[in-house]
């Protein structure tokens, strides 16, 4: 029983900033990845023969795979340790499976004398999909891994600060290169221009360097470190079936939030899939089908200059809600945030200067720095330690399902009810937003002061 006692004293060190953003930094390079495949990927794959209403069903590989292996990842990195640490060896081998499908994608014309070039397209977002998972599951455990309570909700406000810088500069990368840097931005029908080729090859790079700055600079716990700071008793094994198990018992918390993060990722879903196509529809005058003009790649390179801005506000907020959050409440500071994002993506319908669409972002990335830090902050104190990366994992399901729904219906209701419109998606996505933010408000947990 002394010993018991002795454990359950011992607190975690508290570290510094500089290791709070060592422990992070991959997280700036998988961010950057992910935002030239936000900002990008229906574009080629509207170039590679993609209709509109057909972009959503693409795009559910990202769910359906996330869906899959984040609980998977979580619950082998929670019982991994090998010389190269606990979480690391998993996010080291999905930054250079992310890499590599980020050089391939954009290729997938190159390749067409193996198979057309939409299925080649596909198939790589399928594998960045599944590989970002990879890398991106154990970053969520590691900052409750390494931090003590009292750091936690600054550990993710770093996490989502760096994912906000590194979504700007992958947003920005193909602007950059066409405009200052003079890449072409147009290429022959069927081809994808290589300024958008070449920002994929430096987000390969950038990925890469990244993650091996947090393996070189960051030390996990080992086993019997961990074992000091956290007082829980051990259960019997049941292999990969225990995830079922772990997912009928999960915290309170957890089941609180799925009705908000299912509105907020069905508007994050339909605003990633429809923006290019709706801004170059409702405000650019692009016909339907037209992927060559000078007007469809000015519109796709603005989305990406559009989306680096939303993630730049969302850095900076990010790193004012720990403060806003003791000043009001974790659930009174996310629901602010979310009416902020809904209230953006509904002004996108009002404007015809693209211009103008900088402020409709400001709110946009209100949300999104939010929706990154909020419901992770509130979670992990909720989660047992020794099982936090398949708690993580399988609270992802209240990310992917959403985004599984929208995927299967989203271009239909496009087709069908919208005429091809991608605008009135986004209008719908400025309505879940809101409605997001309406059911935070019925949060209550009575472990956490939300």
């Amino acid at each position: 029983m002394e010993n018991i006692k002795v454990k359950a004293l011992v607190q975690k060190p508290r570290l510094s900033t500089a290791q709070i953003f060592n422990l992070s930094m991959g997280f700036f390079g998988i961010q950057f990845g992910f935002a030239l495949q936000n900002g990008n990927a229906s574009r080629i794959l509207q170039t590679f023969g993609s209709d509109v209403e057909h972009l959503s069903l693409f795009w559910l590989a990202a769910p359906l795979t996330g869906m899959i292996v984040q609980p998977i990842i979580g619950y082998y990195s929670d019982k991994t340790w090998n010389r190269f640490g606990r979480r690391r060896p998993f996010f080291l081998v999905g930054a250079i499976l992310t890499a590599i499908a980020l050089m391939i994608m954009p290729n997938a014309g190159a390749m067409a004398s193996f198979m057309p070039p939409i299925i080649i397209g596909a198939g790589m977002l399928m594998i960045m999909d599944a590989s970002i998972n990879v890398a991106m599951e154990p970053f969520r455990a590691l900052v409750a891994d390494k931090l003590p309570e009292s750091q936690r909700s600054f550990g993710f406000s770093m996490q989502t600060f760096l994912i906000g810088a590194g979504a700007i500069a992958g947003s920005w990368l193909p602007y950059i290169f066409s405009e200052y840097l003079g890449v072409s931005k147009v290429a022959a029908a069927g081809q994808v221009p290589a300024n958008v080729v070449y920002s994929f090859y430096a987000g390969a790079a950038i990925l890469i360097t990244t993650i091996l700055w947090t393996v070189v600079t960051t030390k996990e716990y080992p086993p019997e470190e961990m074992e000091l700071y956290h007082n829980e008793p051990k259960e019997a094994d049941a292999g990969l079936l225990s995830i079922f198990k772990d997912f009928s018992s999960m915290p309170v918390a957890m089941k609180q939030l799925g009705l908000v993060q299912f509105f907020s990722w069905f508007a994050l879903f339909s605003m990633w899939v429809f923006t290019t196509p709706a801004i170059a529809q409702h405000i650019y005058k692009v016909l339907p089908g037209d992927t060559s003009s000078v007007e469809f790649a000015d519109a796709g390179n603005w989305v990406g200059i559009l989306f680096g801005i939303y993630n730049g506000v969302s850095a900076i907020y990010a790193l004012l809600l720990p403060t806003i959050a003791r000043a009001t409440s974790k659930k009174v500071a996310h629901a602010f945030s979310l009416v902020a994002g809904g209230a953006g993506l509904l002004s996108i319908y009002f404007i015809s200067n693209p211009d103008h669409l900088i402020y409709s972002m400001i709110g946009i990335g209100l949300a999104w720095g939010s929706i990154l830090s909020m419901p992770y902050a509130i979670l992990s104190s909720s989660i047992p330690a020794r099982k936090m990366g398949v708690y993580m994992g399988i609270f992802n399901f209240f990310i992917t399902m959403p985004q599984i729904v929208n995927g299967f219906f989203g271009g239909m209701i496009v087709k069908h009810f919208y005429n091809g419109e991608a605008i009135y998606a986004i209008v719908i996505a400025g309505i879940f937003m809101i409605l997001g933010a309406v059911s935070v408000l019925y949060i209550r947990d009575k472990k956490e002061t939300i």
